[in-house]
């Protein structure tokens, strides 16, 4: 079930609210967990007692740990809940993605490849595991006491909202929010707002980019033209940003909704003047995680020698490739933008802060988009035909006719992602996201956001293109 589906939309979020608030305060939690475990068992139902048989033994570990007098004791514990939560990934994850680059290493030495069944994976598992694994951390370094209540935990890994996709929500953040929390009618209100805003990204703006890229990237590259080959890897940039930002603005109202506050995520990234800056800005919760959880504890920039604060970066930005999937392209889409922070720490920020924001933005934009190319196609050989036709210089003519609803989305992409280039951008995001709304501007906002959520409904219903990136990760 995803957050943008007719059901959802018509039947799970509104039957789930009118419960929640019409549930007594004691019984908030167990009313969302019940419908949260109830959501990923829509999609996943064999994997939901994986899911919550890990949960709760991370849980009972964590807290024998926190309980322990003795460092050893205690760090003996949390090897065990990391070991946990990281052979849960690495197996559902990255099994076949091993065992297949293993039988492929035995046929080329002569021997026979090993029979594998191969390995489903869970939906949302990174997400997930991301999140025990913070807990296990925050506990162990007392950042945080752990929680009392086994349902509260599992509640914490589990809440749909941010479960299948993010934001990625560190147990730090939101502890005190899990236990006592209390959602306002102001809270209520921005907070649907938010969501509908989210919905309108992912519908009217990320799917009609979607089709379009997805019928691109499956034509034969050589016989495609630079026009065809650019305007394909255009439609899955914005794709990939309205997709996941949406879900990420979807995620968040809910959890104002229900008196959550959870961090986050995008912060217009298209307009950075920088790699480092666009890492700033893109996914945010999986940034600041990387940063606090893996490159501060290897050392961070706080190294003797610049050869290890690069292989910082490297490491960092790898793993973080091949986070979001067991494939080589990954991996090598993640040293691309390792490569780049590495420039930028050399010479290529100063180069940039010189030649102007306008410039920087645009060949940082040029950098991020070329990079998506790796990302979205499945084989390194497809991503380098593909290369070849963006530069091959080979611009014929586009049929503006056959595309007409791609061409009307694109100027609307290209605007919601750079409007805060601009002073007024700026001053309507801050109004818009995170400013107190005055009696006037629930008004007129209601009016927006009533007229974009029918128009999405109606999108919904009306095609049956709906995917969602992020799914897979």
């Amino acid at each position: 079930m995803v957050f943008s589906s007719t059901i959802f939309l018509v039947y799970f979020l509104p039957v789930f609210l009118l419960l929640y608030y019409l549930t007594p305060k004691k019984l908030k939690n167990y009313t969302l967990l019940i419908f949260s475990l109830a959501f990923y068992a829509w999609g996943a139902p064999k994997f939901v007692f994986i899911l919550v048989g890990s949960t709760i033994v991370t849980f009972y570990l964590v807290r024998t740990m926190s309980m322990a007098k003795e460092e050893k004791r205690r760090k003996m514990f949390l090897v065990f809940a990391l070991s946990l939560n990281i052979g849960v990934l690495l197996y559902f994850k990255y099994a076949n993605f091993f065992v297949e680059n293993f039988n492929d290493l035995i046929v080329k030495m002569g021997g026979e490849s090993s029979p594998w069944t191969a390995v489903v994976l869970p939906i949302g598992i990174s997400f997930f595991t991301f999140q025990c694994l913070s807990y296990c951390l925050d506990v162990y370094r007392k950042v945080r006491a752990p929680l009392e209540k086994a349902t509260d935990f599992l509640l914490y890994i589990v809440m749909f909202p941010q479960l299948i996709a993010g934001p990625i929500v560190r147990f730090n953040t939101i502890a005190d929010q899990i236990t006592n929390r209390e959602a306002k009618g102001s809270d209520r209100i921005s907070g649907f707002y938010r969501f509908v805003i989210g919905l309108a990204k992912k519908v009217l703006i990320a799917n009609v980019m979607g089709h379009q890229a997805d019928i691109i990237m499956a034509m034969d590259p050589g016989s495609m033209s630079s026009t065809f080959a650019w305007i394909g890897l255009l439609a899955y940039s914005f794709q990939i940003y309205f997709d996941f930002a949406g879900y990420s603005d979807m995620a968040i109202g809910i959890g104002r909704m229900l008196g959550f506050t959870f961090p986050e995520n995008f912060n217009n990234p298209y307009v950075s003047t920088s790699i480092t800056e666009f890492w700033r800005r893109w996914h945010m919760t999986l940034s600041s995680w990387m940063r606090d959880y893996l490159y501060i504890p290897l050392g961070g920039s706080r190294v003797k020698t610049k050869g290890r604060l690069f292989f910082n970066l490297w490491v960092v930005f790898l793993i973080s490739g091949l986070w979001h999937g067991a494939s080589w392209n990954f991996v090598i889409w993640g040293a691309y933008h390792g490569l780049f922070l590495v420039l930028d720490r050399l010479f290529l920020k100063k180069l940039l802060d010189k030649i102007g924001k306008v410039p920087a933005t645009i060949f940082t934009f040029l950098v991020a988009i070329l990079g998506w190319v790796v990302f979205r196609l499945d084989t390194f050989p497809e991503a380098m035909e593909y290369y070849k036709r963006l530069f091959a210089f080979d611009f014929g003519a586009f049929p503006l006719e056959s595309y007409r609803q791609f061409i009307i989305g694109l100027p609307f992409a290209i605007f919601f992602s750079f409007i805060t280039i601009f002073k007024f951008g700026r001053r309507w995001e801050q109004k818009v996201y995170f400013e107190s709304y005055t009696k006037q501007r629930y008004i007129w906002m209601g009016a927006i956001v009533i007229l974009l959520f029918f128009l999405s409904l109606g999108s919904i219903t009306s095609t049956g293109f709906n995917p969602f990136i992020y799914f897979r990760f």
